[in-house]
């Protein structure tokens, strides 16, 4: 977006935007088309190069802009130029396959740079995976040893396809994404399921030969839906776990970095150490306490809780240190976790009652010239059918997240109380 402060009075306005779709790796402004009108130029990580000019331009009927003589020209020779690039670019490449082929040819892997993102969304408690490189992607395969699922980008052009896996073998998902003709970046969301944690790898193959792949891990964490906060709210039913060792600052510190996102690699400075999490799905809070020797959890999510017991516990043995462990259960925490669930159960019951509308209402509007005797909610499903829809494809794997929540909860109260459930559900 371009922003100006005149005739504003110093206030930022937005003039114009333009969505690029590509990393921006440089913004530069200045007098470049023209003497008199001030242009922005932004290149992009693929190498692209995109100019945003202030200069008025005069339009045809049809809405197109009239370019001058003299910028046609320029056009004209920057397309010269790219013909020839593109000439010398096929000879090289066949030069390259002859010699390729003769018998004391040696290949060379090629090296490239990956511009890769792995970063929550809050917004929808999801995994945006961004894929970048420099030339074109021939395909990106994604591999997970926990169940994820992955989700469609509008702005995807990519296809999809799954293999069959053995979650015996702790391949859980094996899916092919294959680009089409000078695709250069690739998107994919990814839900994660807390508690189930594990590494996801991505093999991003380029459209060039030889053939080469580069390799991309992640880390699934055990509380991978959790985004860190500067505020705790108290009044919310808390309960607590205590863990207590001959441990260090800098040990507990690496057990709730491999726990939970957004934790500095570095411990901070001190002698003790205190941090907020929220859950980016259920709105559930986290506390962590900890000094050397002692560190304590607050979670109004029993879930929560439990997951932090089980992993730090497994880190903690592997390191051959012996915890003890003391917990203060708050019975008022359970119905707590359950409001927060219940309208989320609630909205996807809506939806599945709006789609089931959907088709008659169409009908109605193919033999009804009027509808305005509709009420204002059956407006509403005609006019966003589209979006209901698209939202309906994801609703069982939303429904069985929420049940899997339910059904977590009702396990862990059991645990904590040394009763084995899982038989009952």
């Amino acid at each position: 977006a371009v922003v100006s402060t005149q005739s504003t009075g110093g206030q930022p306005k937005k003039v114009t935007s333009a969505n690029v779709s590509e990393t921006i790796t440089a913004v530069g402004t200045g007098l470049i088309g023209s003497t008199n009108h001030p242009d922005v130029v932004v290149s992009t990580y693929p190498g692209h190069v995109i100019s945003l000019t202030t200069e008025p331009k005069a339009r045809t009927h049809t809405g197109e802009a009239v370019i001058s003589t003299g910028t046609r020209a320029k056009v004209d020779e920057f397309k010269r130029e790219i013909e020839e690039l593109k000439r010398q670019v096929l000879a090289e490449r066949e030069k390259y396959q002859k010699s390729a082929a003769s018998d004391s040819a040696v290949s060379a892997v090629l090296k490239f740079h990956v511009n890769d993102k792995f970063v929550l969304s809050p917004t929808d408690a999801n995994y945006l995976l961004s894929i970048e490189i420099q030339m074109p992607i021939e395909n990106v395969l994604v591999q997970c040893d926990v169940p994820i699922d992955l989700l469609d980008v509008e702005r995807n052009s990519a296809v999809v396809s799954h293999s069959a896996c053995n979650p015996e073998d702790k391949n859980y998902i094996l899916a092919t994404y294959r680009c089409q003709a000078n695709t250069t970046r690739l998107d994919v969301k990814i839900r994660s399921i807390e508690g189930q944690y594990g590494t996801l790898q991505v093999y991003i193959t380029p459209r060039i030969q030889p053939k080469t792949a580069q390799l991309r891990q992640y880390q699934i964490k055990p509380l991978s839906l959790h985004r860190r906060t500067h505020i705790l709210d108290d009044s919310r039913p808390m309960n607590l776990l205590k863990l207590t060792g001959k441990f260090s600052l800098g040990e507990v510190h690496s057990w709730i970095g491999y726990c939970i996102p957004d934790v500095p690699e570095k411990c901070p400075q001190g002698a003790s150490v205190v941090m907020y999490f929220q859950s980016s799905f259920l709105d559930t809070q986290l506390e962590c306490s900890y000094t050397q020797d002692t560190v304590e959890f607050r979670s109004d999510n029993i879930s929560t809780i439990s997951i932090l017991k089980d992993v730090i516990t497994k880190l903690a043995t592997q390191r051959k240190i012996s915890l003890s462990i003391t917990y203060e259960l708050n019975d008022e925490s359970i119905p707590h976790t359950l409001r927060l669930i219940h309208p989320k159960l609630d909205e996807q019951l809506l939806l599945a009652k709006k789609v089931q509308l959907i088709d008659a209402l169409k009908e109605l509007s193919l033999h009804e010239p009027n509808l305005d005797f509709l009420s204002p909610e059956y407006k509403d499903i005609l006019e966003n059918a589209e979006k209901l829809q698209a939202s309906f494809k994801m609703q069982p794997c939303h429904l069985e997240r929420l049940y899997g929540m339910i059904t977590d909860l009702y396990i862990d109260k059991y645990k904590f109380k040394g009763l084995n459930v899982k038989n009952k559900v």
